[in-house]
């Protein structure tokens, strides 16, 4: 039996443009003799749907776009496909996470989802009821299972996570000779090799080929990879359960739709990515890694562009890494000519960051504009001179300068209907040092979910490729060399209101991915009075955050969907409150 993997770009709501897709991949494989493609989950209404599944008319629209490709789909080839539906038990939620094969104008076989993740992005239980009952599809001689995304995670630690049934054993029980996975599963830096480690597990305890269907592209924060792929036992499986004997057959390309396919009984051991190798930069990420993360940004971005109606983004060029790497992806995924860059220098800015900002623009030779704020400035200080009580310069008269920024760049976004990118880091956004209303203005933070450290590393990967293709590195070594700081006051660095970030980023990463409180981080050998301050920052500027654009996800936990905490509460971690 050929099978094809279609991972398609669903967007959230878009039936009749979804329907499309799942048409045109269909034709493709079936002009490949292809006697089975699989589509993601949900690819019939793009995922997460959220709160739209309370409207009524949105799942209609879910089973109408099926009775519909009942009807235009080719004959001769079955079709797997995820879509919402009405609960069909006596009890529970309204709705079911369904996966259908249609064959010949009939739903010849369907699978409902199991395990229901409500941790990090998920909320499936919310709407969702599970399923109760497991069977095999037979086709072409193959007994085929299905188990829809997190019930395959069954075996992984996810904390919080205790899952009772086990979807894969009880298909295993079944005598099934294939496992299907439609997924929607969110990119994040290294998945692909726990996705595949994953696979291995489940290939050498049944004994049977694992073919993974991924969801690609970007809807708000969640990024999804695609990546596809079947990882098959050779003859000498049975006999030795190695990895070398369950090879990966077929890989699909990353952070873009395609079509791969594979024949039952065959050997590709197709040519995979080194998932290993190096960490030159000190950040735990391979060259590969920080490869695949600049595709997912610069998806993220583009996507989101297109889903939401723009066709120019903007943003402000201060000279800085920041700003300097969001003008980078920005570019890359809109092309040169629809970004905007904009120097908006005052008082306190430096002539080297105002040349760095001219420097890279013209490397990337986007549009560049300079708009000085200092008149604007000086009439905001005489109009508060009053109120101000004489009282000496401080945050007030710093923040003062972001918030001219912002909305010179909101006038721009209104004028001309263009996107403003945010330019804030992780590392930034979990202190709260920024600006609200200032520099956290904007539709989407590119890099939100990047530690200072991280960004710094990705711009060295960038500049260091350009240089093995032969040519000068884009990002000025200027702006990677220098201190970083905000010049909002004179001779500012970061430094001086921040730990180092090679510090600050460490004690982050355990407080914020692993969740441990202050004397737990202090037993790992950091500073009991940094530790302290670190956590008792975090906590007090989620204010700022709730506030803040969403940003592109692609760590274990992002600020936003991903780590939903209360704002008014006691830091109890640090001892308030205790």
């Amino acid at each position: 039996m050929r099978i094809s993997i279609a991972q398609i770009n669903s967007t959230i709501g878009d039936f009749s443009g979804n329907r499309e897709k799942i048409l045109g991949f269909t034709k493709k494989a079936l002009e490949e003799h292809s006697d089975l493609i699989l589509f993601p989950e949900l690819a019939v209404c793009g995922y997460p749907p959220m709160d739209l599944l309370d409207q009524d008319s949105f799942v209609e629209m879910n089973i109408r776009s099926i009775h519909i490709l009942q009807r235009e789909l080719p004959p001769g080839i079955a079709v797997g496909i995820g879509y919402v539906n009405r609960n069909p038990y006596a009890g529970g939620k309204s709705l079911v996470n369904e996966y259908g094969v249609l064959l010949d104008g009939k739903i010849a076989f369907s699978q409902l989802k199991t395990l229901l993740p409500t941790y990090d992005v998920f909320d499936e239980a919310r709407n969702f009821e599970p399923c109760r009952e497991w069977s095999a599809f037979e086709y072409k001689g193959e007994r085929i299972g299905i188990a829809i995304c997190e019930d395959v995670w069954r075996e992984t630690s996810i904390p919080g996570t205790h899952y009772i049934r086990d979807p894969v054993g009880e298909l295993l029980d079944q005598g099934i000779s294939l496992l299907c996975v439609p997924s929607a599963s969110p990119y994040m830096a290294g998945k692909l090799k726990v996705r595949q480690a994953l696979a291995e597990r489940i290939a050498i305890r049944g004994n049977i080929p694992f073919v993974y269907i991924n969801s690609v592209g970007a809807n708000d924060s969640i990024l999804f990879d695609g990546r596809s792929f079947i990882i098959a036992p050779t003859k000498d499986a049975s006999r030795d359960a190695s990895r070398r004997n369950y090879p990966v057959q077929v890989l699909a390309k990353g952070f873009e739709e395609d079509l791969v396919s594979w024949e039952t009984g065959t050997s590709l051991q197709n040519q995979m990515p080194d998932l290993t190798g190096d960490d030159p930069f000190k950040v735990g990420l391979t060259r590969y890694e920080l490869d695949m993360l600049e595709e997912a940004l610069v998806m993220g971005i583009r996507d989101y562009m297109d889903k939401c109606g723009f066709k120019r983004a903007h943003l402000g060029l201060s000279g800085g890494i920041d700003s300097a790497l969001v003008a980078y992806l920005g570019v890359r995924a809109a092309g040169k000519d629809n970004i905007a860059c904009f120097s908006m220098p005052s008082r306190y800015s430096s002539q080297g960051s105002k040349d760095d900002a001219k420097e890279l623009a013209e490397n990337l030779g986007c549009r560049y504009e300079v708009l000085p704020i200092e008149t604007v400035f000086t009439s905001f200080l005489g109009t508060l001179e009053g109120v101000f009580e004489k009282r000496p310069f401080d945050i007030a008269e710093e923040n003062l300068q972001a918030r001219i920024r912002g909305t010179l760049m909101m006038a721009f976004s209104n004028k001309f209907d263009s996107m403003l990118l945010t330019t804030g880091n992780k590392s930034e956004l979990a202190m709260g040092y920024c600006t609200l209303y200032g520099d956290t203005n904007g539709s989407v933070g590119p890099i939100g979910d990047l530690f200072k450290t991280e960004v710094f590393a990705l711009c060295k990967r960038i500049n260091e490729r350009s240089l093995e293709a032969g040519g000068k590195p884009i990002i000025p070594e200027a702006i990677i060399d220098k201190p970083p700081s905000a010049e909002l006051r004179p001779n500012q660095k970061d430094q001086d209101s921040l730990p180092p970030y090679e510090v600050l980023d460490e004690i982050l990463k355990l407080y914020l991915f692993q969740n441990l409180s202050k004397d737990e981080i202090v037993k790992r050998g950091w500073d009991e009075e940094l530790a302290g301050r670190i956590i008792g920052a975090v906590a007090k500027a989620e204010f700022k955050r709730r506030q803040a654009p969403p940003v592109l996800k692609v760590s274990p936990r992002a600020f936003g969907m991903g780590r939903r905490m209360p704002i008014a509460r006691r830091v109890y971690e640090i001892g308030e409150g205790n």
